[in-house]
């Protein structure tokens, strides 16, 4: 009765449940057990007067730790105390007690006792242990801590060696006990961990006792030590408001030997009903909950799954309520926690499953959502927390709201860390969306720069001179200055703050606007591109004068040194295309190999982007533009030699005066004049339309048709002569024929070569066709 009075009046242990512990001290009176309480826990058990030896703690006594500790501590009476003497049967009752309630047993003794078998007490405790395990070895289910403090450990012995020692006195202990049947093969750590600590004297190191006593109380205090004691294979799953009738009926079965492990009918009889009107209650409630299973499963969002949950969680408890709550209370508690865990497991589950497909829905929502509004807000100057912030917020309330529908009151489990999750997944994807604006506004001003840059290196490089690299560079510099500027706006827009980030971006679009610049270049430095810059600057200087007129050469002129002025000043191009000279730049560090981590990306090869042309395709380019130059230099000379080539005066005036009776009889003669013109009138047709091609193949197809007519003519004389001879002549000389007009028919027009080459073939074959004919007349 004033266990549970302390208990719950003073103590305030009455309503923690299963959360608190338990800790008794066992050992030989006078080593300090009371001393060692008082400093682990804060309480203020009676200690012995230093100036006395005589014993202070008589029976058992009970505190509980300071600090709001929900510790409770029992002082036992030391053993081998010459006020009992002889009579040990309390000390076996109370160590037994301790055993049996304690979940960490403190074994108190000095150093001086470690290896001693009386002086350590490992006689009594052998009894103890036998005697527990004989009443509660059978069904107890948790072990017991057996902590091993040392005290006044002065001398070099290591701790680790006092700990071996006592650890085989237990072992022996274990191995010598008797055990009850069925426990034979039982071992000593199914039933007990053991734990060694030290302590330095109190009086002759008090400083370093304080230290290891602090270090020892953290033992018992900080949940977060590895060296924590208070573990749950320790509990004896007591609450406690029931801890002072439990602790009263060991006591009874301790003094009486009673055998606590079997129930009482009426306990036998509730956890059987029990069980049965649970099984009854879970039938209904897993129908309602079964038939929405498979949609959430299948990834379906269920609308009113909440409400389904609550109403058959509170339909099955009230069952069971109606039906159980007749029955033995304690057992009755038992079954009903259980019996809500088991519901609470399922609905558990089954939420888990819908925020699930929740979490998935929000994600893939929130993404698209957000990627359509940053196009249409591409236009306005709405930043991007505004505009990825109004689609976090629809996304998070429509989230919440469904977590709340899924909250059943009263139940253990929370959905808590799926909203955090929400929150976690849409940070994630704010970042990437984040990265991907970036990406795209690089993207973006990488092709207005890249438009105002190729205009300028076509211009610029179509039109080559000496300012030719610093009107590149000078468009460069403006192209990338405005894309900063509007990168800028962009990173503002976006909310990069972060100024690592933003020289990061500004070192990226940087770099790409130069890799930009420099592929529009070597776009413009290909090698026919080279060859017809070249050759067009070779024309210019070659082909035309000061005036931009056109040459017209003459002998007085000196082409050779034309030429070669020319040509040098193509020449001259090649090395000029084939390294970018970036000193006119004002935004690039000089020298560019500066530019490098600063206003370009850390490992930017730029060095590398310099050339345009290597010296190995600068030589091939000046071997070809040399072939086409001399080309030029050719036909310019070839046309010299034409206008040097006219017919001289003095010949027109022969032709006129020796050709004048002819010209007077044409005129003056109708007929001649007649023809004349028909044949002046037709050349002038065939000139204009270009037809004289044709006109000569068809008059040589006339020509070999009258060739061939006349080679059968004299065939058929010669066989009127001799018919026996040349049977096959004018089958042969058919094939031939046909073969030559099939040949003419193939021929596309135009062909003046193969014309040339048909008329003569067929001049060839007649003067063999008239040779042999000759040859067999004259026969």
């Amino acid at each position: 009765d004033k266990l549970s009075e302390y208990m719950q009046q003073r103590w305030g242990l009455a309503d923690a449940g299963f959360d608190y512990n338990v800790v008794a001290v066992f050992g030989s009176q006078s080593t300090g057990k009371s001393t060692l309480l008082n400093r682990l826990f804060g309480t203020r058990f009676d200690v012995m007067d230093e100036g006395q030896r005589q014993q202070t703690t008589r029976g058992i006594w009970a505190d509980r730790g300071t600090d709001a500790m929900p510790v409770l501590i029992l002082d036992v009476e030391g053993t081998d105390g010459r006020e009992r003497g002889e009579n040990q049967d309390f000390e076996r009752k109370s160590a037994l007690f301790s055993l049996a309630v304690a979940e960490v047993l403190l074994v108190n003794m000095w150093e001086t006792m470690v290896g001693l078998y009386n002086g350590a007490n490992m006689g009594l405790l052998k009894t103890v242990m036998e005697v527990n395990l004989q009443l509660f070895g059978g069904s107890q289910g948790s072990k017991t801590l057996l902590h091993f403090v040392i005290r006044d450990h002065v001398s070099s012995t290591p701790l680790a060696n006092l700990a071996k020692t006592l650890r085989i006195d237990m072992d022996r202990i274990w191995m010598g006990l008797n055990k009850p049947e069925g426990l034979e093969d039982a071992k000593l750590g199914d039933y007990f961990d053991l734990k060694f600590s030290s302590l330095p004297h109190k009086l002759l190191q008090p400083e370093n006792f304080e230290q290891a006593a602090l270090a020892l109380r953290s033992q018992f205090v900080d949940t977060k030590s590895n060296e924590y004691v208070f573990q749950p294979e320790y509990k004896r799953r007591v609450p406690a408001d029931g801890f002072p009738r439990y602790a009263e009926a060991v006591w009874e079965k301790v003094v009486s030997n009673k055998d606590l492990d079997l129930p009482t009918q009426q306990e036998l009889l509730a956890q059987y009903r029990c069980d049965e009107i649970a099984a009854a209650a879970l039938i209904p409630f897993r129908a309602a909950i079964d038939a929405l299973r498979p949609r959430v499963r299948e990834g379906e969002i269920v609308q009113g799954l909440g409400e389904v949950a609550r109403t058959a969680r509170s339909q099955a408890l009230g069952a069971f309520d109606d039906q159980a709550a007749r029955y033995h209370s304690e057992v009755y508690a038992k079954k009903r926690s259980a019996f809500v865990q088991t519901l609470d497991g399922e609905l558990h589950a089954l939420a888990l499953n819908q925020v699930k497909n929740a979490l998935s829905q929000a994600a893939d929502t929130f993404s698209s959502q957000s990627h359509k509004a940053l196009e249409k807000a591409e236009s306005s100057d709405r930043s991007f927390s505004v505009v990825v912030g109004a689609v976090r917020k629809r996304v998070s309330t429509w989230f919440n709201d469904l977590v709340d529908s899924l909250t059943i009151e009263g139940a253990e489990w929370t959905l808590a860390a799926e909203v955090k999750q929400l929150e976690a997944m849409l940070d994630t994807i704010t970042a990437k969306l984040r990265e991907a604006e970036m990406e795209r506004a690089l993207k973006q001003l990488r092709r207005q720069a890249q438009d105002t840059l190729s205009e300028v290196v076509a211009d610029r490089l179509n039109n080559p001179d000496e300012a030719m690299w610093s009107g590149v560079m000078a468009g460069f510099d403006a192209a990338n200055a405005e894309a900063e500027q509007q990168l800028r706006r962009r990173m503002d827009m976006a909310e990069v703050y972060g100024g690592e980030q933003r020289s990061k971006l500004q070192r990226a679009l940087r770099s790409g606007v130069w890799e930009d610049m420099v592929r529009a270049l070597k776009e413009e430095v290909a090698d026919q591109m080279v060859l017809l810059k070249l050759r067009s600057k070779l024309e210019d200087r070659f082909r035309y004068d000061e005036a931009g007129l056109p040459r017209v050469w003459r002998p007085s002129d000196d082409i050779d040194a034309q030429f070669a002025q020319a040509r040098s000043a193509a020449q001259a191009l090649l090395p000029l295309f084939s390294r970018i000279d970036t000193s006119a730049s004002s935004t690039l560090p000089q020298p560019v190999s500066a530019a490098v981590g600063t206003f370009f990306p850390p490992g930017f090869d730029v060095e590398r982007s310099l050339v345009l042309i290597s010296a190995s395709r600068q030589r091939e380019l000046g071997k070809r533009f040399g072939r086409e130059a001399d080309a030029l230099y050719l036909e310019a000379k070839r046309a010299m030699v034409t206008t040097q080539n006219h017919v001289p005066v003095w010949v027109m005036v022969l032709l006129v005066l020796l050709g004048w009776n002819e010209a007077m009889t044409i005129l003056f003669n109708p007929l001649y004049l007649v023809l004349t013109a028909l044949i002046a009138g037709s050349a002038f047709v065939l000139h204009n339309l270009r037809l004289w091609g044709p006109a000569v193949r068809a008059v040589g197809g006339l020509v070999n048709v009258a060739n061939d007519h006349v080679h059968e003519l004299l065939v058929e004389a010669v066989n009127r002569t001799d018919p026996g001879r040349n049977r096959d002549a004018p089958a042969e000389g058919r094939s031939r024929r046909q073969a030559r007009s099939e040949e003419i028919e193939m021929d596309p027009l135009g062909d003046s070569s193969k014309d040339l080459s048909v008329s003569r073939s067929s001049n060839s074959s007649h003067s063999i066709s008239r040779s042999s004919s000759k040859s067999q007349l004259h026969t």
